[in-house]
C-alpha cells in the first residue's frame, strides 16, 4: 500500500444517507477494480467503454447511486461521485469519468418537471442519459409549448450508450432587454445525430463524440431553466425532496469529475511506489528507495493527492449541510466551489507529473499503465471546469466586489 489515504468510507456523508447502502455501493465499486485494470487497453483501442463494463456498472447500481429511492436508485450524498470515481479512477479514468458523467444524469434529472422524470424512468429506469454543457454551441428559440432547438456540442461522454440527451443552449430573444437566457434541453435519441469526432491522446476510452440537434422541438416539460439550478427548490422538488435534488448544480460542477482525477493520481503515486521499492538503477545499481530525491517525490505527491481528497470531499460535504438547513450558498462561496474544484484537480496533475518526470525512461514504454496515467492526468486538467485561471479570476473578481462572469452561477 503506497502512502496516502484509500477514499475514505468512515467520514459521515449525512443523517439523510443510509450508511450500510453507501458502504455497500463503495465496496461494489471496488469489487470491479481488477477486471477493469484488465479491460483498460482494449477500452482505450474500443474508443468507448466494452459493453462488460457497462453491464458491471450497471449490476453494481453505481449509475444509478444519486436516483431518487422513488424510482429505485440509491439517492446517496452528492460524495458519492467522489468516492466511487476515486475509486474507478484507479484502474481507469476512462471508466471513471463515464460512470461519474452519467451517474449525475440522473441526480440532474431529478430536479426536472416531475413529467420528464417519469417519460425518461418509466420506460427504463437503468437508461442512460448523455450531456454536454456548453451553452454557446446551441440557440433555442421559444415557441408554443415548447423551443425548437438546434446545434452542434461536442464532448458528449458515452453518448453511443445513452438513449437520451441533456444539451445546454441559449435562449434567442428578439428583445435584447430580456437579457441571456441558459436552459438545458432533455432529448431522445432520435431528435440528435452522433458525429464520430472522438479520436485523443486521453480519456480515450469515454466516446465523448459530438452531437448534432437540427431543428428539434422540445416540449416545455423537458427543458429547466440554468436559474432554477442555482441552489433551492426546482421543478422537481415535489417529488424530490432530499436535500441532495436542492444543490447549486453549477456551483458544483467541478465535483462531478474531480474523482476521476483523484483516482488515477492515486493509482500513479501507488504504482510508482511499487516500482522503486524494487528496483535497481541501471546506471549505477543503486537502490532507489535509497535516494532521497525519491522519498521527497513520494512524500510531496502524496501530500498533495490527500489535499486534494480533503479539499474535494470537505466541499460536498458543506454543499449537503447547507441544503439540508435550507441555506443556498452566496455568490462568494459558489465561486469558491469553482475555485477548489480546480485547483484540487490541478494538484492531482501536478503529482502525476511529478512522478512521470522521476520515472525516467521507464514511463515512456507503451506498454506499461503510467504513459496512459500521464495522458488520462492532462485530459482530465483540460476541462474547463479545472481551468484555474478561470475559475481562480472569477473568484477574486467576487473577494474585490465585483459581479461574478459564470452566468451559470
Amino acid at each position: 500500500m503506497a502512502p496516502g489515504r484509500e477514499p475514505s468510507t468512515g467520514q459521515p456523508t449525512g443523517p439523510d444517507t443510509d450508511e450500510r447502502a453507501y458502504a455497500a455501493m463503495i465496496a461494489s465499486a471496488r469489487a470491479l477494480l481488477p477486471q477493469l485494470r484488465e479491460r483498460a487497453a482494449r477500452t482505450e483501442e474500443l474508443r468507448h467503454l466494452p459493453p462488460e463494463t457497462e453491464r458491471d456498472l450497471h449490476d453494481a447500481g453505481l449509475f444509478r447511486m444519486l436516483q431518487p429511492k422513488r424510482i429505485g436508485g440509491a439517492e446517496l450524498d452528492y460524495v458519492a461521485l467522489i468516492d466511487c470515481a476515486g475509486l474507478l479512477g484507479q484502474a481507469d479514468a476512462s471508466v471513471a469519468w463515464n460512470l461519474a458523467n452519467l451517474a449525475s444524469h440522473h441526480w440532474m434529472l431529478g430536479m426536472f418537471e416531475p413529467k420528464a422524470q417519469d417519460l425518461v424512468w418509466s420506460k427504463d429506469p437503468d437508461t442512460l442519459i448523455a450531456s454536454s454543457f456548453i451553452f454557446p454551441a446551441g440557440r433555442a428559440t421559444k415557441v408554443e409549448g415548447g423551443y425548437r432547438l438546434h446545434g452542434s456540442w461536442p464532448f458528449s461522454s458515452g453518448v453511443a450508450s445513452c438513449a437520451w440527451n441533456m444539451l445546454a443552449s441559449i435562449v434567442s430573444s428578439d428583445d435584447e432587454a430580456d437579457g441571456i437566457e441558459y436552459r438545458i434541453f432533455l432529448l431522445p435519441k432520435s431528435d440528435y445525430k452522433i458525429l464520430d469526432t472522438w479520436n485523443v491522446a486521453g480519456l480515450r476510452g469515454t466516446g465523448s463524440c459530438d452531437v448534432e440537434v437540427r431543428d428539434a422541438f422540445v416540449p416545455d416539460h423537458m427543458t429547466v431553466a440554468v436559474g432554477d439550478l442555482a441552489g433551492g427548490r426546482t421543478p422537481g422538488s415535489k417529488v424530490n425532496p432530499n436535500p441532495l435534488y436542492a444543490l447549486p448544480v453549477f456551483s458544483l460542477f467541478p465535483y462531478v469529475l474531480s474523482g476521476v482525477a483523484l483516482g488515477n493520481a492515486q493509482a500513479c503515486l501507488d504504482d510508482y511506489v511499487e516500482v522503486v521499492r524494487h528496483r535497481i538503477s541501471t546506471y549505477n545499481r543503486a537502490k532507489l528507495s535509497d535516494f532521497q530525491s525519491t522519498q521527497v517525490k513520494i512524500a510531496e505527491a502524496s501530500a498533495k493527492i490527500d489535499a486534494a481528497r480533503l479539499i474535494m470531499r470537505s466541499a460536498c460535504a458543506d454543499a449537503m449541510e447547507d441544503a439540508r438547513h435550507g441555506r443556498n450558498p452566496g455568490m462568494a462561496i459558489k465561486t469558491r466551489y469553482r475555485r477548489d474544484g480546480a485547483f484540487s484537480v490541478n494538484l492531482c496533475t501536478d503529482a502525476v507529473s511529478m512522478l512521470f518526470a522521476a520515472s525516467g525512461a521507464r514511463g515512456l514504454f507503451t506498454t506499461g499503465v503510467l504513459q496512459r496515467q500521464f495522458r488520462d492526468a492532462h485530459a482530465i486538467n483540460s476541462h474547463l471546469a479545472f481551468n484555474f485561471d478561470a475559475a481562480g479570476t472569477n473568484y477574486g473578481r467576487v473577494a474585490l466586489g465585483l459581479p461574478s462572469e459564470n452566468l451559470t452561477l
